[in-house]
């Protein structure tokens, strides 16, 4: 079985809290890979995390913000279907 990671700060990071949720395919009601419940200090981790990209994305010029997004948008139709 495959076990996902937390995503905290721009990294790949297991979870520690030993504890698992079920990640199904909605087709076919198939377990495909795990989850790892997040621990208090991983939530806390990645509420900081945010926090402080929120103040670096906020201090990033308009023009800066538009194109990355424009970028995030071309790669989501580029991979819409992968994605659904």
């Amino acid at each position: 079985m495959k076990h996902l990671h937390h995503w905290i700060d721009g990294k790949p990071r297991e979870g520690s809290s030993e504890r698992y949720g079920a990640v199904t395919d909605p087709a076919t009601g198939h377990q495909e890979k795990q989850v790892p419940f997040a621990s208090v200090e991983e939530v806390d981790a990645a509420v900081q995390a945010a926090k402080d990209a929120y103040v670096t994305w906020g201090r990033t010029s308009l023009a800066k913000r538009t194109s990355i997004l424009f970028r995030f948008r071309a790669l989501l139709e580029a991979n819409r279907d992968a994605i659904a």
